[in-house]
């Protein structure tokens, strides 16, 4: 019996897969403040000042950049915290959603 606890557990682990991960990606737009998305990419991503200030100007000079990579859950929920905390600035901020591959 003691082999059986062991088997099943090493059935279970053998069927277990990576999450599919998705891109959050921030775009540029001609009306939000710099300063509006060093803040939310410190609040909602968690970046620090110097990682917010260079993806932001990735953002600013490529057009858009890659903020983090999530699984489905998080990544749509942080694309609505940008939403929401761009809306209640006056901010058009865009952030989508893109599978990672």
């Amino acid at each position: 019996m003691a082999g059986f606890g062991y088997e099943a557990e090493s059935e279970v682990l053998h069927e277990l897969q990576e999450p599919q991960m998705y891109r959050v990606l921030l775009h540029n737009d001609d009306y939000t403040s710099m300063e509006f998305v060093i803040e939310v990419l410190m609040k909602i991503f968690h970046k620090n000042q110097t990682d917010a200030e260079r993806i932001m100007w990735q953002v600013h000079e490529k057009g858009k950049a890659i903020v983090g990579v999530y699984t489905y859950e998080i990544a749509h929920t942080k694309v609505q915290q940008t939403r929401t905390l761009a809306k209640q600035n006056g901010f058009p901020l865009l952030a989508t959603v893109e599978e990672d591959y």
